[in-house]
């Protein structure tokens, strides 16, 4: 017998029962194997779902609505980020970029209404000549500012070349009185320009105002636009102009060598209207009443009173020198004060003259620029807008913009 012959005699197969072991012993390292391999995928999985709940799911969330079209949180970051490169971002600068994206996106798909769009490769080449990255939030960017510029275009096309207007030069006065002193001496052929000078009470809403339709003049003085007539010199009281002149009531009820002085005031728009609260003084009106119906300060919620104060609180000299010298339980004259803000007074107006008038590019392009706004807003009111963001997550935005940089 070969050698190979006699270890294949010796050689036995397995037994049943050998054969059952060895299964079990397989059967149970397979189930070892698969439960790490569970543990350790459970382990990776769980990683990665706490990583994704972190770090990338809050971007995913949807911050806004704008009918069809949404936006995520890693949008609205990244369009915050942008508008504030020069500054750290505050809740202003989250509230203002919330409302330029709905904005921005009701001008794209109210452009489109319209058929008016702009190409990808005028976006492309606009991106490259500003040096922009280019991700969505810089393209949206400029795909508004191109849009826009379109969009007054057309508004600016469908303007008439000529309109009714009038040639109109204003002094905005403090009071019907001066006003009617302004206009007599106007009428005697007086300097306009030395009038306005020594007159005015806002050199930003007098003078030369030129050729312009009614929708372009101070709300008040479009108003009787209709009744205008060339060469004439009117007045028209105006209860919302702003101007910057004020009258103060004074009254000192105590004084205190640390403390200052015990200030009470009621802040007038005109000297007529000062006298009238003196005279109602005078006759026994109550100083904190008074102060309540008419004053313009915001004292007046507390009748006029001030409390304790120094020097240069009020923030005017022409204040300070009248209170700090008031006799206690006096009641000052009324104290002019150039620095101050009031609302009301009168439109001194003269008509140069009046007609059908072409339309110059600036009065083109506020036009232009009215149209552009109204429509916007119509898009708003006609839209479906839902707006997600809250306080708590314009604060996340806020941490995550600052984090970057």
């Amino acid at each position: 017998m070969s050698k190979k012959e006699k270890q294949n005699a010796t050689r036995r197969d397995p037994t049943k029962r050998q054969l059952s072991k060895w299964q079990r012993q397989q059967k149970t390292s397979r189930i070892i194997i698969i439960a790490i391999a569970v543990f350790l995928a459970g382990i990776i999985g769980y990683t990665g779902y706490g990583y994704y709940n972190d770090n990338i799911k809050p971007f995913k969330q949807v911050a806004i609505e704008v009918n069809d079209v949404s936006f995520d949180m890693g949008y609205y970051v990244d369009m915050l980020d942008i508008q504030t490169r020069s500054t750290n971002p505050t809740e202003f600068h989250a509230q203002y970029v919330s409302n330029q994206i709905e904005q921005m996106e009701l001008m794209k798909q109210g452009a489109g209404d319209m058929g008016i769009e702009v190409e990808d490769e005028e976006v492309k080449a606009k991106i490259k000549e500003l040096d922009l990255p280019d991700n969505r939030a810089y393209r949206d960017l400029v795909i508004a500012d191109l849009l826009q510029q379109e969009v007054l275009t057309h508004f600016t096309s469908q303007l008439p070349q000529e309109i009714e207007q009038a040639n109109i030069r204003t002094i905005l006065v403090e009071s019907q009185e001066v006003a009617s002193e302004v206009q007599a001496s106007l009428q005697e052929d007086e300097d306009f320009n030395s009038l306005l000078e020594e007159f005015s009470c806002n050199s930003n809403a007098s003078g030369e105002m030129g050729w312009l339709p009614p929708e372009m003049m101070p709300s008040a003085i479009g108003a009787v636009f209709p009744s205008f007539e060339a060469g004439e010199i009117t007045t028209i009281n105006d209860s919302n102009i702003s101007k910057d002149i004020g009258y103060w009531i004074i009254k000192v009820s105590d004084k205190d060598d640390e403390k200052g002085i015990f200030a009470h005031t009621i802040l007038l728009p005109s000297m007529a209207k000062a006298m009238e609260i003196i005279e109602k003084l005078e006759d026994g009106g109550d100083f904190a009443e008074l102060a309540k119906e008419y004053s313009q300060d915001a004292s007046k919620e507390n009748g006029g009173e001030l409390g304790w104060i120094t020097e240069g609180y009020s923030g005017s000299e022409a204040f300070d020198e009248a209170a700090f010298n008031l006799d206690l339980d006096t009641v000052s004259a009324p104290v002019r004060d150039d620095g101050i803000s009031t609302q009301g007074g009168c439109w001194v107006i003269e008509v140069l003259d009046k007609g059908q008038h072409e339309l110059d590019d600036s009065v083109k392009e506020t036009l232009a620029g009215e149209d552009f706004n109204l429509w916007l807003s119509q898009l708003e009111e006609s839209s479906t807008i839902n707006n997600y963001l809250d306080e708590e997550m314009m604060a996340w935005a806020i941490e995550e913009v600052l984090e970057r940089r």
